[in-house]
């Protein structure tokens, strides 16, 4: 695959191996969702804390909390003309150390496997994929538990999942 994957550590107390796990992570969510046919494409994970996504989530979001994880996909109309063997600029998924590390443990999930799960998430949403309804949200985390079962990850999803044909009168919606 002809994807270029850039992560660089802006701030927090990321694992040694968190690169490579986002890395990883990024070129999985790919190999299931990118048509090879478009090209070589590029991506950047950023490795940041609370703060920082504080930060954009208000500027960009309007939104005056951190999130977990945040994706800003470029369109056509902001990518630079860079020539016809360019790679396509998919756009930047941004990971807040503090949430993820605090969800991991309120979730009983390492947090590798939770930075790979929200990775993968963001990497989809780069992709145009989005969780708005309930349609679109049982695609996407479909294709996220798809994904991290070929990672050897569980599904994220399994523990708000009712049997088939009842409902779960407990589930708590994301924060979309």
């Amino acid at each position: 695959m002809a994807v270029d994957v850039v992560v660089s550590r802006e701030a927090g107390d990321w694992a040694d191996n968190a690169e490579w796990l986002c890395e990883r992570a990024a070129l999985a969510a790919l190999s299931v969702t990118y048509d090879e046919d478009e090209g070589p494409a590029e991506l950047s994970v950023v490795l940041a804390d609370d703060a920082l996504v504080h930060r954009l989530n208000r500027e960009y979001r309007g939104k005056d909390k951190p999130t977990n994880v945040l994706s800003f996909a470029l369109t056509e109309a902001e990518e630079p003309e860079l020539g016809e063997d360019a790679p396509v600029m998919l756009g930047d998924v941004i990971l807040a150390w503090e949430t993820v590390a605090r969800e991991a443990a309120e979730q009983g999930k390492t947090p590798s496997d939770h930075m790979t799960h929200l990775v993968v998430h963001g990497v989809l949403h780069l992709l145009g994929y989005d969780h708005e309804t309930d349609d679109e949200a049982e695609e996407m985390e479909q294709l996220e538990t798809d994904v991290l079962a070929t990672l050897g990850i569980a599904d994220p999803y399994a523990a708000t999942r009712s049997p088939p044909g009842e409902p779960n009168l407990d589930e708590q919606p994301p924060d979309r």
